[in-house]
């Protein structure tokens, strides 16, 4: 992937990235250039970088006509480990792939997991640190409010959890069309 300044790319763990101008830095006695990266969503500043702007999950800001793909995927009933030790090695393998579809899946199996039991003060914090992420996302790629797109995200995750368990049809549940008038 080549990387030019004012590109929209996420980065794992930090999720929508502005790329600003390259930056020339002296490290180990050597000229280095990195792109200077700004946080779409907290504004935080780091270098990459260039000749290794690829490595961690790295990638492009999903494109509009992902989103809907990225909503019905969240709506599948995901499944987070019983086990505390299990579910966080499983949250950091999906926080370090960069996929917004994983992001979905962990906003899933913990929203899932929630509403069966008192989530611990981690799991608290994975789940809004990746629904934070995604909504970043889905706001910056539709060009819309943080509330907006996290209107989006809550009606899928209201849409499963009021089908559970209730003898519901699959028509019952939105359907991707019925995401046209929120998107």
């Amino acid at each position: 992937m080549i990387l030019k300044v004012g590109d929209k790319v996420s980065y794992p763990s930090q999720g929508p990235c502005l790329i600003g101008p390259v930056v020339k830095r002296v490290v180990g006695g050597k000229l280095t250039e990195f792109h200077h990266w700004i946080v779409l969503d907290s504004g935080g500043e780091f270098l990459v970088p260039v000749n290794k702007p690829q490595a961690g999950g790295i990638r492009r800001l999903l494109e509009k006509s992902e989103i809907p793909k990225l909503l019905a995927h969240l709506k599948k009933a995901t499944r987070s480990a019983e086990k505390w030790n299990q579910r966080t090695k499983e949250n950091l393998r999906l926080f370090s792939s960069g996929s917004a579809f994983d992001l979905a899946n962990i906003v899933g199996s913990m929203s899932e997991l929630r509403e069966t039991k008192r989530l611990q003060p981690s799991d608290r914090q994975t789940l809004e640190r990746a629904k934070k992420l995604l909504v970043c996302e889905i706001s910056e790629v539709m060009g819309e409010s943080k509330s907006a797109a996290e209107v989006k995200i809550d009606r899928v995750l209201e849409g499963r959890k009021g089908n559970k368990g209730t003898g519901s049809t699959a028509r019952d549940w939105p359907q991707i069309e019925d995401y046209g008038e929120v998107l």
